[in-house]
């Protein structure tokens, strides 16, 4: 995945309970090796300096801002854990759907039932998306982060992780500070830069942070109905369709031909299919919806809206946003997924997966960006023209017996 500027304002979830506590702003230790390191990053801090000032940066913001800051060694080590992307999804919606973590977004929804109220007639949004994202980033403010923001974004812009990603979400925390928003103190978060209740990015913060409460300020870190707000502001420009759910878990009919179920269509055409919801209730009135089943034929089955794609404007990953939807209807009464997860079958271990993209790229089939192993929807969408081909059942998911037939082709 590439991280754009308009994506996921807080990229690593669940892993946020787990980060070390940012090392305390020192001085590199002595010695030639510390030096040159020290150098260097001092190399980079004056190349960057004029881009600031063209940002309207002061000198005086940019000096406090890097006053005393080195490169932290520990956040590059955290860039290959992205447990959305490395966990099964099951293993991933069991840490993402806890107990502790429904008690306690059950109790915030009821605690800010009024102001969810009112973001719903302002945005649009369901109330349990943005109660899903605020449970996912920081289970319901629990954990915001305790990482200096601008000695995470200066490591990584200095690494060049991500290309000129990080290098410009600095740029725009250093505005932020600039503008007041928060004291440079306080401008704590996770060690990718995300900060406050739901974890924006510095650019997410300047483009949909919002004062909710009319006090003044756009206060994500302290003031929960205006992080709520900036959230649902956020879902709703990416396009939230009001009255539609995100999906909903459906039952094949026997003998269903996947490889005929092939784009969006309302859920009533999906019904006059013979598919019907797993909970026996009628289908959605509204909306369109395609099919996905994120563990292949033997896991559950969803039909999942354009709103499902907007969570992902938050977060890419699938399981992330299948994290989102599904605990955001736990919160307000929804039941679990009913049908079992496939945890005994064997999965295609990471090199496998980049291996079942370099045999679908050379047959001509997209795979997004670059060979990476993690199966979006461009991949998912090659997968299943490939089982097409070989007559496997077009679930989309990479499993053992395409990977034979891919490398027999």
């Amino acid at each position: 995945m590439r991280i754009r500027s308009s994506l996921l304002p807080g990229i690593f979830a669940l892993l946020a309970a787990s980060l070390p506590m940012t090392a305390p702003v020192q001085a590199a230790p002595a010695g030639p090796k510390a030096s040159a390191r020290q150098g260097d990053f001092a190399g980079f801090l004056a190349r960057l300096w004029p881009d600031a000032q063209k940002a309207g940066i002061s000198r005086k913001t940019f000096d406090a801002a890097f006053a005393g800051v080195t490169p932290d060694p520990s956040i590059i080590a955290l860039t290959k854990k992205q447990s959305e992307f490395v966990k099964p999804i099951w293993s991933y919606l069991d840490s993402a759907i806890s107990e502790t973590r429904l008690q306690r977004g059950r109790e915030a929804a009821e605690k800010y039932a009024s102001v969810l109220a009112a973001l719903e007639r302002k945005y649009g949004v369901d109330r349990r998306a943005v109660l899903g994202v605020w449970g996912m980033e920081t289970n319901f403010g629990s954990f915001t982060g305790n990482m200096d923001v601008i000695r995470s974004l200066a490591t990584l812009a200095y690494k060049r992780y991500r290309d000129d990603f990080f290098r410009d979400e600095l740029l725009i925390a250093l505005n932020i500070l600039q503008e007041g928003h928060v004291e440079r103190a306080s401008m704590r978060g996770s060690w990718a830069g995300a900060m406050g209740h739901t974890q924006f990015m510095p650019s997410s913060f300047m483009k949909y942070a919002v004062d909710h409460d009319g006090d003044g300020a756009k206060d994500i870190w302290d003031n929960i109905p205006d992080a709520l707000a900036s959230t649902a502001n956020y879902l709703a420009s990416f396009g939230w369709e009001s009255g539609v759910p995100w999906g909903v878990e459906v039952t094949l009919p026997p003998g269903f031909n996947l490889a005929s179920a092939e784009g969006a269509h309302d859920f009533a055409r999906w019904a006059e299919a013979g598919i019907t919801r797993a909970d026996g209730a009628a289908m959605p009135r509204k909306g369109k919806a395609f099919l996905y089943l994120p563990a292949g034929i033997k896991g559950p089955t969803l039909l999942v809206s354009e709103n499902y794609r907007v969570i992902k404007k938050y977060n890419s990953s699938d399981a992330y946003a299948l994290g989102v939807a599904h605990l955001g209807d736990r919160l307000l009464g929804g039941g679990a997924i009913r049908k079992s997860w496939p945890r005994e079958e064997k999965r295609l271990s990471l090199d496998e997966l980049k291996e079942t993209q370099r045999h679908l790229a050379a047959l001509g089939l997209p795979i997004g960006n670059k060979i990476d192993g993690r199966i979006g929807e461009i991949s998912r969408d090659s997968v299943r023209k490939a089982q097409i081909r070989f007559n496997l059942p077009a679930d989309g998911y990479p499993d053992a017996a395409l990977l034979q037939k891919l490398r027999k082709k």
